[in-house]
């Protein structure tokens, strides 16, 4: 019986170690470690070596306190791994680097329509074939020694099983290489010689194999460990709601980004030019959603002080109009155009102030991006923001609907550790959270004032 899962959990700011009990929902062991960006030569890229060290020391920590029955992967997205052999051809690439858009004209001419891909045209390296299309042509010969373009989780799965793969919540998360409707590479995947270049798509469910020999006497994990393929992190959080709730209801999962999926939503009539996009779930189904860098922004407008603001707080800031007014970081989100501006010097506000209006800013972008991805039904959120009381209740007034705020640290923790049950498992169990209250007050008017501002 599987019980105890090590999750293998790389967001883009942290990466962490957790040991997830899928038979009580609880983590019962967690190390993390901040996600480094190397400055290079030859581009900013990803400690990949620093991240291996990291994790095998914590399964080494994680096996000598629990029976580990199974390892599961989750990572961000927008990243893949460039394999010769068994070694990387070139480093995996920080998806925030703007080298790609030296190549920005070329590429777009190259690129599928929306209409193919449901992939909207992002910055930098947000969409991997523009990292494919701008490493192809700016380093010619490690390009031609790439044997493998690996999805970042399946990387991870090699590295601990030494099996190659390929799966679908990766690929079809804004890579422009994939086909969310017929579940097949993109056109500009073939064009390029890329989808050649694909390892076998495999399930996220599967287990790929076991773990390494070599890495189970690094770690001390029992031979045979079963490693699973891995999914995309926001489809991770997702992943618990689909085995448990009816349509229709959406999920919003937090951390650097906000990532809003409308499950039970069809993605025709999304907008390209507003970051609405299909996601592609665990069973290969396309997922309309919109995402803005939440997590990033609420950084931003904070100064990196956040300190929760009491009730009185919040009321002043609403009846003074304080406002943040989108988009803080450029070309990404539901206004990619508009420049980021407070409505007062934020220098004068504390840092509750700041909190409360920064917190407002990101449920006011939440619910504008739930109504871009016609989202239906009660909005579960994961992640940060869960945590964050006047986020749920301003985004439950703005959204008109019911906001339930699943407040575990770990979400894509725990749905990528649910890999290990199969594609038809069950969790045991899933807590409900209660509604938060609407937020009221000013606030409508205060909502309605922001939209104002934006729209002009």
């Amino acid at each position: 019986m599987t019980r105890l899962v090590a999750v293998l959990d790389i967001g883009k700011t942290n990466a962490k170690l957790v040991v997830h009990d899928v038979t009580t929902g609880a983590d019962v062991f967690v190390r993390t470690t901040p996600n480094k960006v190397l400055p290079g030569p030859p581009y900013p890229h990803f400690d990949t070596d620093g991240l291996h060290a990291f994790a095998l020391a914590s399964l080494k920590a994680a096996a000598e306190e629990h029976r580990i029955d199974a390892v599961s992967i989750t990572t961000h997205g927008a990243s893949a791994a460039l394999m010769a052999g068994d070694d990387l051809a070139l480093p995996v690439l920080d998806y925030e680097h703007d080298g790609p858009d030296t190549l920005a004209d070329a590429y777009d001419a190259a690129r599928p329509a929306f209409a193919e891909t449901y992939s909207p045209r992002l910055a930098c390296g947000l969409n991997v074939g523009a990292q494919l299309f701008w490493l192809e042509r700016a380093f010619p010969e490690a390009f031609a020694r790439v044997t493998a373009i690996v999805p970042y989780p399946q990387y991870w799965a090699f590295r601990l099983t030494g099996v190659l793969a390929a799966e679908v919540t990766s690929l079809g998360c804004h890579t422009d290489l994939w086909r969310p409707a017929t579940g097949a590479p993109s056109s500009l995947a073939d064009a390029m010689g890329w989808a050649g270049l694909l390892p076998p798509v495999r399930s996220a469910f599967d287990a790929l194999g076991p773990i390494a020999p070599a890495i189970a006497a690094q770690t001390g994990l029992r031979p045979g460990t079963p490693v699973h393929c891995g999914i995309h992190d926001s489809n991770a959080s997702l992943l618990p709601h689909l085995l448990t709730r009816e349509t229709p209801f959406s999920v919003v999962s937090t951390g650097t980004w906000v990532v809003i999926f409308a499950v039970g939503g069809e993605p025709n009539g999304l907008d390209a030019a507003r970051d609405t996009l299909a996601n592609v779930d665990a069973y290969g189904r396309p997922v309309p959603g919109a995402r803005f860098m939440g997590g990033r922004e609420m950084e931003m407008l904070t100064a990196g002080k956040a300190e929760a603001p009491d009730a009185a707080t919040v009321d002043r800031v609403i009846a003074d109009g304080v406002m943040a007014l989108p988009t803080f970081v450029p070309k990404s989100g539901p206004f990619p155009s508009k420049p980021g501006r407070w409505t007062r010097d934020p220098g004068t506000l504390s840092p509750a102030e700041r909190t409360a209006a920064a917190s407002l800013y990101a449920a006011l972008m939440t619910a504008t991006g739930l109504s871009l991805a016609n989202a239906d039904g009660p909005i579960v959120v994961e992640g940060p923001f869960a945590r964050n009381r006047l986020f749920a209740a301003a985004l439950s007034a703005a959204a008109g609907r019911p906001v339930l705020p699943c407040e575990g640290a770990t979400g894509t923790s725990a749905g990528a550790a649910l890999l290990a049950l199969g594609p038809d498992g069950r969790p045991a169990r899933l807590m409900e959270p209660n509604p938060v209250e609407p937020l009221g007050g000013g606030f409508p008017q205060y909502a309605d004032r922001w939209r104002a501002a934006v729209a002009g």
